[in-house]
């Protein structure tokens, strides 16, 4: 079948993956955790293939990193899993309940949003929690991950669908797109496909959003700052920066640009290169910056750089006003931190930087739906419409408003005969 045929098919069964019940959603997944860790040696030796390929074809260490399946990764998305089932149902939530006048009630009910596109990287625990997010929320779901990944992908797919469907889940609630081709016929299909969910590079989400006319949630950058305050404890800030820099730095919530106030500069900026260059992350900067500290050049795009490196930019501006500025102009409104003892300054940045995540002596690594106790997340939204942030249960459902009357006509009330009282019952 064609990826057009399976969302067609998907369509058709959208409506009864919806009025799945939350325990057959919650059995699907258990059964999902069981068959993974079941074949965890058969995942693992697809795994070590792609891992093989990625080193053959002199792939970055970066994604390499990416690529790995292990048993960490699998205890990770198993956790993730138990997460989700122990969460509440995110489909049937009424959150608005109005009697528009006597017997005529007006309900506003959460519910799936149908059938969702999720184009990903080559991060093959992506698939497990994007799969296991889908399940729960009552979604039905077209995958097509990196073909860095492609041997453990197809393992992880097979077993998860499987799973799913033995649990008495409709067999179109997933399916996986398996070539780059099947990417463009994906985006043709507008009217199957409720929403993509594209992850990855910048221009490769563009490129999404600028063949298709499917509703697209997503982030195409991840350059995240982290201000120090002229407020801020130096000890802890430093903690904070090579966190939120070193941990994982092909995350796309990494620290990519640390700001420093100028009136810390010159006591900061060496205790910042020292503890850099022990970590092994290098500097780059202006020539400002380069007047206190060893620095490289800035690239191309300035201060518009995603390393995913062990780099990061660094400037210097005049108080939290300016490093709000500097943020919104250069950043890519995914997460930002203030590190500062001063709680007005922490207020003052909190409501102006533009951003999804805005943090206050925090790393920046702490956007994440598993952190957030989402379980999981199917992608990180920057922008503002539907779902921000880490997008979790909530972010894969939408809602309808149902009306139950007793042969109510809007001519009673043209005419005057009725009239509304609107009464909140919630």
């Amino acid at each position: 079948m064609s990826i057009r045929d399976d969302a067609q098919q998907m369509k058709l069964d959208a409506p009864a993956m919806a009025a799945t019940s939350i325990d057959a959603r919650n059995d699907a997944l258990c059964h999902v955790r069981e068959a993974l860790v079941g074949h965890a040696d058969e995942i693992f030796a697809a795994n070590a293939l792609d891992l093989a390929a990625a080193e053959k074809d002199d792939v970055a260490p970066q994604i390499v990193k990416r690529l790995r399946f292990d048993e960490h990764k699998l205890a990770d998305v198993t956790a993730g899993i138990d997460q989700l089932i122990a969460l509440p149902d995110p489909v049937g939530r009424v959150t608005l309940d109005r009697e528009l006048d006597e017997g005529l009630e007006l309900r506003r009910v959460t519910c799936p949003i149908g059938v969702i596109g999720v184009i990903f990287e080559a991060r093959p625990d992506a698939l497990v929690q994007i799969s296991a997010l889908c399940l729960k929320s009552g979604n039905c779901a077209i995958l097509k991950g990196g073909r860095e990944t492609a041997n453990t992908n197809r393992v992880l797919f097979s077993l998860i669908h499987d799973a799913a469907v033995a649990a008495g889940l409709p067999d179109a609630c997933l399916k996986q797109a398996k070539s780059h081709a099947d990417i463009d016929e994906l985006l043709a299909c507008d009217r199957e496909v409720d929403l993509l969910i594209p992850r990855g590079s910048n221009a490769f989400v563009r490129y999404i959003m600028d063949h298709t006319k499917i509703p697209v949630m997503g982030h195409s950058d991840g350059i995240c700052h982290m201000y120090v305050d002229a407020a801020a404890d130096p000890d802890q800030a430093l903690c904070l920066i090579l966190d939120a820099k070193t941990q994982y730095v092909a995350a796309c919530n990494a620290l990519e640009t640390c700001l420093v106030d100028r009136a810390v500069a010159a006591g900061f900026l060496p205790r910042l290169a020292a503890a850099c260059a022990e970590a092994g992350v290098t500097l780059h900067g202006d020539a400002e910056v380069g007047s206190y500290v060893p620095v490289e050049p800035l690239g191309e795009d300035g201060y518009r750089h995603e390393y995913l490196a062990m780099d990061m930019t660094v400037a210097l501006v005049d108080g939290v006003d300016a490093a709000c500025d500097h943020i919104n102009r250069y950043g890519s409104h995914h997460t930002d931190a203030i590190c500062t003892t001063d709680a007005a300054h922490a207020d003052r940045f909190c409501q102006l930087v533009d951003s999804a995540g805005v943090y206050v002596n925090a790393s920046t690594r702490f956007a994440d739906g598993f952190r957030y106790g989402f379980g999981a997340e199917v992608g990180i939204s920057t922008g503002k419409i539907h779902a921000r942030g880490p997008v979790g249960l909530d972010g894969l459902v939408t809602y309808k408003y149902v009306l139950y009357g007793h042969g109510d006509i809007v001519g009673d009330y043209a005419s005057g005969r009725r009239h509304f009282t609107h009464r909140d019952l919630i």
